[in-house]
């Protein structure tokens, strides 16, 4: 039985926090909360199950005095990225784990700076971070990686994300974080901050796949792109005009040490069938590896109700790969943990 707290009950986090209340292997020990007018309610009111008696905080002291095994740290990523990393700290240092979906996959990457509190902290409190989720967390640095095992050769890896931004109903992220709808002449959202915390973010994961591959990152190179709407847009979260932006591609291009190519990319459009997705998916990625042989893959998250909410399915499966992480994170030595993937490509193995 690990003895858990849900910090944070967004959409992720209230799905998570229902996960955790089903359990039969976990106990909820206490709930964070970044909206005060939830501090006081009970995890069941807020997870839509019965009163089961934890009462949601505000209040970090009162996290730590729970003594849990485990935070699930499910808040939103932030500009700026690193400041989520003081409260993390905060846990790591008073002996709890972290298990994140808002970071933390590769802290090294960034530099002692960033990296060095971190780790000092779980050296202190003899305590573990990792952090998880699909993308980034899953589909490169656990899937592709696992597919570049049946490489006897191996060239490049591409990953792409195709997500459908068209049933997202908060206009202040979709035209306003995200820059859908932004008339290009005017606003362009590649070289706003959401794109230095994009970078910050999918770096990591471009170190993670270097690792696993037993290498280094030798130069990453952003290349970030918008398209425009060749016609009139009406999505949930409003209209989007004909010359205006309907998609943003994130894309990274890294070179590394053993000279392998790793391009990873993530398409936010409010028009996927104009990319080859289909409607009722939230989320669907394609991988590339290219060597001898060529190995391709394409993987779909969809929700088996055709009237689910939108993104139902891939927050289900974000909350599935952390809690699913709980074993082994708790199990872990101090220090920064990244899930291994299975039996991935080896260059000093390959004679072709």
């Amino acid at each position: 039985m690990y003895r858990v707290v849900q910090w944070a009950t967004g959409s992720m986090g209230r799905a998570s926090l229902r996960r955790v209340i089903d359990h039969p292997d976990l106990e909820l020990v206490g709930v964070y909360v970044y909206d005060p007018r939830k501090a006081g309610v009970d995890a069941g009111e807020i997870a839509r199950r019965p009163a089961c008696g934890v009462r949601a905080t505000n209040r970090i002291e009162d996290i730590i005095r729970l003594e849990p095994d485990v935070v699930l740290h499910m808040s939103r990523v932030t500009l700026p990225y690193e400041q989520q990393n003081a409260d993390v700290a905060t846990l790591l240092a008073a002996g709890i784990d972290v298990i994140s979906i808002a970071g933390f996959h590769y802290p090294a990457c960034h530099g002692p700076a960033y990296a060095d509190p971190l780790l000092q902290a779980c050296r202190t409190g003899g305590s573990t971070l990792a952090g998880v989720g699909l993308n980034p967390g899953f589909i490169a640095e656990r899937v592709a990686t696992t597919l570049s095992g049946m490489c006897a050769r191996l060239d490049s890896i591409a990953c792409e994300e195709i997500a459908d931004a068209s049933q997202m109903p908060s206009p202040e992220f979709v035209f306003g974080l995200m820059g859908f709808g932004a008339n290009p002449a005017e606003r362009d959202i590649t070289r706003e901050p959401i794109a230095r915390m994009y970078d910050a973010l999918y770096a990591e994961v471009l170190h993670t796949v270097a690792a696993a591959l037993d290498t280094k990152v030798q130069a990453i190179a952003p290349e970030h792109s918008t398209l425009i709407a060749d016609r009139e847009l009406r999505i949930k979260a409003g209209t989007i005009d004909a010359g205006c932006v309907s998609a943003t591609r994130w894309r990274w291009r890294a070179q590394l040490d053993s000279g392998i190519e790793v391009t990873h990319s993530v398409l936010w459009t409010a028009d996927a069938a104009r990319h080859g997705g289909a409607e009722r998916e939230a989320a669907a990625w394609r991988i590339e590896l290219r060597g001898r042989p060529n190995v391709n893959a394409t993987i779909a998250v969809e929700d088996p109700d055709p009237a689910a909410p939108h993104m139902r399915a891939a927050v289900d499966a974000t909350v599935a790969v952390a809690l699913h992480a709980i074993p082994a994170v708790c199990a872990a030595p101090p220090g920064f943990f990244t899930v291994p993937p299975f039996t991935p490509f080896r260059a000093r193995l390959a004679r072709l």
